[in-house]
């Protein structure tokens, strides 16, 4: 006889698994036939209906007193749709209450019935409807007429993270494991999943070619290439072979769950290894490449990648060139070819080479215009002033920009006629207008040198009219060295004391008594316009 005892919903134990088959169907069964034919509690019973009330259906199963099953064990479709004198199976919980009457549960008899038939489906490794009802620890609730548990592991081939997501959908199961003693069930979707992929592999494997083209779906994207489902049978679609030019990464091109056609490239049929290829389905563009774009012409590309030699450029999806950096700008001594041009720009260029077996175009992105330096002996000439914008400035000079492509440097010696200047920043700023003259124009060597002290006449034209030999005149102490200190005539032009001229034995002692700022008079001794130097001596107002 099958009793059934109430337990708590929870995972099935290894040890309550296997104890389940043929016995307890077989037991069931006979207990079913039984049933009939004696009144033993746990028993199923069959029972003819003979009224349906408010109480009730009040059912006579051949026994001294009829039963009353409350309207609650039936939906309100099943009890609106009861005939009077229709029969059915009822499960005897008890012969008598305190009242006498026999009671019988309908609910219990229809639960013993859908355990039979799951049972069957089991023995049978069928095939059972479940839907989602809630997720709980390890996996999901699943309902297929009793409550099942569906391990996570066994949901799909891969790990979900949103489980609530599943929550109210249906799917086909496999009953993998089932207790009827403790009312555990164990289902597993994934185990249908293999068995469908597992015919699918068969039938593709037996079917498959090298040079086949067949669809497939993007299964998975890694950094070196792209996993494509066949069929029941994945074939890798490397990143070489994903397109004839550059591919920086596959997921550039696909996404999972994409579907797309490829060619069968490689297919080994003792390891399963299937390799794929996509470019392969057009024809390779460098085939023909020197027709398209002979040396000479002109063509415009995207700039696809920059590095400290030059730039790449796509002349065409799987066609690419390499200007090197000496080859972007007539006028612009580059280091680096970011200071030019960017990812993603247009540019024109000019065919340059063609290296056909090594896939290597040489391209010219100067040689698509003009040559300014070409002309520019007849714009500028030696004397010339000029205005323009510093553009940069370095250790030995400054550019300025005299048109856009053409700039001029002033060299640091240019810059001033009497200061001695350590960086022209002392006297510059980045993007200052100013005023220069053309020293020099070298159209060969591709430059122009101009002269800013040359804007103002050279003051030391004057100082030999100033200031001759033995005369005496005033200025001011700017600075000190060991061997005396230096008077500033006017702006920019000094003149030297020697420590020696002041009657002091040290320098400190000078400095003291003459410091720096001080005005004196001074008789000047010696004077070299070449070497652009002044002797002085201390000169005693009387």
């Amino acid at each position: 006889m099958l009793k059934f005892k109430r337990t708590d919903w929870g995972q099935v134990e290894e040890e309550d698994i296997c104890k389940t088959g043929v016995a307890a169907t077989e037991e069931i069964d006979c207990l079913y036939e039984e049933t009939f034919k004696t009144f033993e509690e746990g028993s199923i019973l069959e029972g003819t209906v003979i009224s349906v009330g408010a109480d009730g259906v009040v059912v006579d199963v051949g026994y001294k007193s009829e039963a009353v099953i409350p309207n609650e064990e039936f939906t309100k479709e099943a009890l609106a749709a009861i005939q009077i004198g229709e029969k059915m199976p009822f499960f005897l919980e008890g012969l008598e209450d305190t009242d006498g009457n026999i009671l019988l549960s309908k609910e219990k008899a229809d639960k013993i019935k859908v355990w039979q038939e799951i049972e069957d489906i089991y023995r049978k490794d069928g095939i059972i409807e479940g839907k989602i009802l809630s997720q709980i620890k390890g996996g999901l609730v699943v309902d297929i007429g009793v409550k099942a548990f569906l391990p996570g592991s066994q949901i799909d081939f891969r790990p979900i993270r949103d489980l609530d997501s599943l929550v109210g959908k249906t799917y086909p199961l496999k009953i993998v494991k089932m207790s009827p003693r403790r009312g555990n069930i164990v289902v597993s979707r994934r185990a249908l999943l293999e068995r469908t992929r597992d015919q699918k592999r068969s039938t593709a494997l037996s079917t498959l070619k090298e040079g086949q083209i067949v669809d497939g779906v993007v299964k998975n994207i890694t950094d070196y290439g792209a996993f494509v489902d066949l069929g029941g049978i994945d074939g890798l679609l490397h990143i070489t072979d994903i397109a004839w030019g550059r591919v920086g990464h596959p997921s550039e091109r696909f996404k999972v769950g994409e579907k797309l056609p490829v060619v069968v490239l490689k297919y080994d049929k003792d390891t399963s290894r299937i390799s794929l290829g996509l470019k392969q389905m057009v024809p390779d563009p460098w085939t023909t490449v020197e027709v398209r774009y002979p040396i000479g012409s002109k063509a415009a590309g995207k700039v696809m990648s920059l590095a400290d030699y030059g730039v790449f450029i796509e002349v065409e999806p799987g066609v690419e060139g390499l200007v090197h950096v000496s080859e972007i700008s007539w006028t612009r001594d580059l280091k680096h070819p970011s200071k030019f041009v960017s990812v993603g720009d247009t540019v024109s260029f000019i065919i340059l080479n063609i290296d056909k077996k090594g896939r290597k175009l040489a391209l010219g992105m100067k040689q698509a215009e003009a040559n300014p330096w070409d002309q520019v002996d007849q714009k500028y000439f030696a004397g010339d002033k000029i205005s323009g914008k510093i553009k940069s400035i370095t250790d030995f000079g400054v550019f300025v920009g005299m048109e856009e492509t053409i700039d001029g440097l002033i060299h640091i010696s240019d810059i001033s006629w009497t200061r001695h200047l350590k960086h022209p920043s002392e006297v510059f700023k980045k993007g200052q207008e100013i005023e220069a003259v053309i020293l020099k124009v070298d159209r060969e060597k591709e430059r122009i040198s101009l002269g800013y002290k040359q804007i103002t006449p050279d003051p030391w034209n004057e100082v030999p009219k100033k200031y001759p030999v033995g005369a005496c005149v005033k200025g001011t102490v700017s600075k000190y060295a060991d061997f005396g200190f230096f008077v500033d005539l006017q702006e920019g032009i000094l003149g030297l004391v020697r420590l020696s001229e002041t009657g002091v034995e040290s320098a400190e002692s000078t400095m003291k008594r003459y410091p720096i700022g001080s005005e004196l008079s001074v008789r000047v001794l010696r004077l070299d316009t070449t070497e652009r130097k002044i002797a002085l001596s201390l000169f005693e107002m009387s």
